[in-house]
């Protein structure tokens, strides 16, 4: 009965906060997804391949076994290639608008009109060598890379086949695409920004109420209660996820060392109950972009009604550490320099503690400077040596332990926002978790 109840409770509040969240139906998703595409293509592809020198681009992959890059090209209503698709991008001088074409039996969108009649040309590879024999490039860019897996979606039989059909004279063209294939992911339109913060905020409405009195009943709901809940919420508003979250719990018992859990393993099961600092990790896909939200709150005792301040002054070091982080954005500079100065700025005003930030976008754990490691707090060689560009996306991801004396332990404040770098400062796109939420509550806790 006790496991009967919390169900039947979540139920009915599911549906209660559904109607506050404005998600579009699927139909009008599709349009957003496609427009976004044909504007990427159209005023950010130019721009891209002109700074990177590559001239002609080409992706090519087979049904479900899809290049990362691909999936960000497919209109809204292609779930997967189409046999084997190949994408051709042309730029026939620098800063002029980009050619495209698909090389396959179906036009791919609005934007790739099909370049090949297999009625007419059976063999789908020779049409592609007479299209790239056709515009000369340059530089042909493919999708293998050394340090990113978004970029290295072509599979070895693919590049095979493409370099024996390749005409000798234009194999020493064939140039990685992996940095193009990066600012691809990574830059983040106009368009797309005027969303990302709607988007956040509805990952952030979701999350508090899962962390409030509308789903948690301490004594009963336990931690795995409250995962599930997330689950069935995020596929009853019509959304998809990129992760199964996580809840875990550090109370002031002796006895309990979640605070020293390795993130390699999932937290155990746990009933809540009064006292607990809960922790949740968390994410959304909606309209191809990502989130990725880890916030806290504190289940009052009774006689509490508010959270203690030791574990709010606690929390605010993971604030400071936030600052410190975001305030060591420099354009330019790479992922490893950024951590750096950040670790030994937070050394300096004695934090302990530990950065692990990533771009945020079309992947969650995307492309572009990766900041820091979990199980790496050094220089991370390949993706921590690419330089921080404007126009891009982040999680601002980090922890910090602090000692509770009231608890005789460390208590580890753990924090994840999504996050918007403009070339100059970041901003947080629909805040950040400033005051730890309070279970019960009745007050927002969110701030710039």
């Amino acid at each position: 009965m006790k496991k009967l109840l919390p169900i039947l409770f979540l139920f009915i509040s599911s549906i209660s906060y559904a109607q506050d969240l404005a998600v579009l139906p699927l139909r009008d998703q599709a349009k957003v997804i496609d427009s976004w595409l044909e504007d990427r293509i159209e005023n950010l592809l130019p721009e891209l391949m002109t700074e990177t020198g590559i001239d002609m681009w080409v992706v090519i992959s087979r049904e479900y076994n899809e290049d990362p890059i691909i999936r960000t090209m497919l209109p809204a209503t292609w779930m997967a290639a189409r046999r084997r698709t190949i994408l051709v991008m042309y730029q026939p001088s620098p800063n002029e608008a980009v050619e495209t074409y698909a090389v396959a039996r179906y036009d791919v969108g609005k934007s790739f009109k099909r370049a090949w009649n297999p009625e007419e040309q059976p063999d789908q590879w020779d049409a592609l060598m007479k299209l790239i024999a056709s515009k000369n490039p340059k530089k042909i860019g493919l999708d293998f890379a050394k340090d990113y897996g978004h970029a290295d979606g072509l599979t070895h039989n693919e590049y095979g086949v493409f370099m024996d059909y390749l005409p000798e004279n234009l194999q020493k063209n064939v140039v990685s695409a992996q940095t193009l294939a990066v600012r691809w992911i990574e830059t983040r339109t106009p368009s797309e920004m005027a969303t990302y913060r709607h988007i956040q905020e509805i990952a952030h409405q979701i999350v508090q109420e899962g962390l409030s009195s509308a789903v948690i009943t301490p004594g009963v709901t336990t931690t795995d209660d409250v995962v599930w809940w997330y689950r069935e919420k995020i596929k009853e508003l019509k959304l998809d996820t990129w992760f199964h979250p996580s809840v875990d719990i550090q109370r002031a018992d002796a006895d309990s060392e979640a605070s020293k859990r390795s993130f390699a393993s999932r937290p155990s099961d746990a009933t809540i109950m009064p006292g607990d600092l809960l922790h949740i990790d968390f994410g959304i896909t909606y309209l191809r972009l990502n989130t990725d939200t880890q916030e806290m709150a504190y289940v009052l005792k009774p006689g509490e009604t508010e959270v203690p301040e030791y574990l709010q002054k606690a929390f605010e070091v993971g604030n400071r550490l936030q600052d410190i982080l975001t305030s060591n954005y420099v354009a330019g500079k790479t992922g490893n320099e950024i951590l750096k100065a950040s670790r030994t700025q937070m050394q300096s005003e004695g934090i302990n503690g530990s950065i692990y930030t990533h771009p945020l976008g079309f992947y969650g754990h995307s492309a572009g400077p990766t900041i820091g490691m979990w199980d790496n707090q050094g220089d991370t060689p390949g993706a921590g040596d690419f330089p921080l560009h404007a126009s891009t996306g982040y999680a601002i991801e980090l922890n910090a332990v602090v000692h509770v004396k009231e608890w005789n332990k460390d208590v580890r404040i753990m924090l994840e926002e999504g996050a918007y770098f403009d070339g100059k400062k970041v901003t947080y796109y629909n805040g950040r978790q400033k005051k730890l939420f309070a279970i019960p509550r009745t007050s927002e806790y969110l701030g710039n």
